[in-house]
């Protein structure tokens, strides 16, 4: 099976210069937990509402406080035709939950999330990477060394 197959392609994109509050709101509004943000037709991070928390809440940070301020850069994506089992691998591996989906000219087409992989049929694939993201620490680590 490939990623295009589970994957949601209704995606929000939201820009880094929105608000996290607003963030927080269209995430609340799509039942989310994380956005992609774009930049000029350039997908320049993700959102997540951990982010929100641990490095917006954690620092004092207000409502207004821009989207770039507490995004992660370091966006790992990957491609709507790679296999789906090679795709929860590597989730695991580098410990997301949720991965962008882009095409190989690598405009955003979608978000797939273990919970995708999950309801395709594919929970043995979806149990081995949630239990590889639950290991405390790995190179997402938010704590508080870790935060901008």
């Amino acid at each position: 099976m490939k990623v295009s197959e589970a994957m949601s392609r209704d995606v929000r994109i939201v820009n880094p210069d929105q608000t996290i509050a607003e963030a927080a709101q269209i995430m609340a509004e799509i039942d989310a937990g994380s956005l992609p943000v774009g930049e000029d037709d350039r997908l320049v991070g993700m959102l997540t509402d951990r982010d929100i928390a641990i490095r917006g809440v954690a620092k004092n940070c207000g409502p207004d406080t821009k989207i770039r301020d507490v995004m992660t850069t370091d966006v790992k994506y990957c491609y709507e035709d790679e296999a789906l089992g090679h795709v929860a691998k590597n989730m695991g591996d580098i410990q997301v939950r949720r991965l962008p989906v882009v095409n190989r000219e690598k405009r955003l087409v979608g978000i797939i999330s273990l919970g995708n992989i999950a309801t395709e049929g594919n929970t043995r694939l979806a149990a081995d990477a949630v239990r590889k993201v639950s290991v405390p620490g790995g190179q997402h680590s938010q704590s508080m060394a870790g935060m901008r």
